[in-house]
């Protein structure tokens, strides 16, 4: 992609709109999207949803969102539809199959996808979504899911200017900051580099903190150092890996809650790919990807990615 596709400018005003689009219609109820879409109808935004998953539409219900049985009851009439979705090809299902979004939504919808998914996918979306007289953004997000229960998040739009201007009061409803990158798919290139580095930091957090604390250091002052010092980092100061430092990371709740070590598998994954198009090299990516899958094949996907941290504690008792 070109450099002008990946320019990204931040937008924090807080001022929300008084457009007429009040009806959302809310697809993927799961850890982030349960509570975005809580957030949008805390905000007094109409919230219809829909998820495969009965319990993800009854905790849903519980946050006054209205239950649909299908996507193409729940995007009817909505003004808005916003996704957030697993995978590449639950989003293009999603969006252009014959009872997707694109074929039932209104004539003038906007369309906002928070999936995190290849480029590519919202490029196949967004000239059928146009063709068909509706709006499209991909905005994928970061802050995981305590930013998605807090309103903190932060949005990376791709698309239309105009579009993106429409959508900042469902974005402010559900973040903090809300980035417009670009061309349509620029968001996923922004979230794809961001979750990257993510991995690679975790990673590096895990290995340096389990080699001070086995050298004999007390692990609170060991944190206290590097988040005081040139290591400091968003995995020192907010995700520690270590249990019981920072009462808010997953590690502190047996690493559950959090953002899931299959999810960032499946992200530098992506990332990996995207790169190889481009042929810009990622040796420290490579390497995350590689003990991320690791982290997966010994059972431990639904944990928070900075179980890797347990994992490298448990190799190092094996070699004792």
């Amino acid at each position: 992609m070109a450099a002008r596709g990946t320019q990204c400018f931040l937008t924090v005003t807080r001022k929300y709109s008084s457009s007429a689009d009040k009806n959302v219609a809310f697809l993927g109820l799961g850890n982030m999207g349960g509570f975005m879409a809580a957030n949008l109808a805390k905000k007094g935004f109409a919230v219809r949803g829909y998820d495969p998953s009965k319990e993800a539409l009854a905790a849903a219900a519980k946050n006054g969102i209205a239950e649909a049985n299908s996507i193409a009851a729940a995007v009817d009439g909505a003004d808005v539809v916003v996704s957030i979705l697993p995978s590449n090809k639950v989003v293009l299902d999603a969006y252009l199959g014959k009872d997707g979004v694109v074929q039932h939504a209104r004539k003038g919808a906007l369309l906002i996808d928070s999936s995190t998914v290849d480029p590519n996918v919202p490029k196949q979306i967004f000239p059928v979504a146009i063709e068909s007289g509706k709006g499209f953004t991909d905005a994928p997000v970061s802050g995981g899911v305590m930013g998605a229960q807090n309103a903190t998040l932060a949005f990376m739009a791709g698309g239309r200017k105009e579009d993106f201007e429409r959508s900042l009061p469902f974005l402010k409803a559900m973040g903090a900051k809300q980035f417009h990158c670009g061309e349509v798919g620029s968001g996923q290139v922004a979230k794809l580099t961001n979750n990257m580095l993510m991995g690679i930091t975790g990673m590096a957090t895990a290995e340096c903190m389990h080699m001070g604390i086995k050298m004999g250091l007390d692990p609170k002052v060991l944190l206290d150092v590097l988040n005081n010092s040139s290591a400091r980092s968003w995995s020192t100061e907010v995700y520690c890996p270590v249990p019981g430092l920072v009462p808010t990371a997953p590690s502190s709740r047996n690493y559950d809650g959090g953002f899931k070590n299959e999810l960032m598998v499946k992200d530098l994954e992506l990332a990996s790919s995207m790169a190889l198009g481009i042929r810009s090299p990622i040796p420290l990516g490579a390497v995350a990807t590689q003990l991320y899958r690791i982290v997966q094949s010994r059972g431990y996907g639904q944990k928070d990615f900075s179980y890797v941290f347990q994992l490298l504690k448990e190799d190092a008792e094996k070699k004792k």
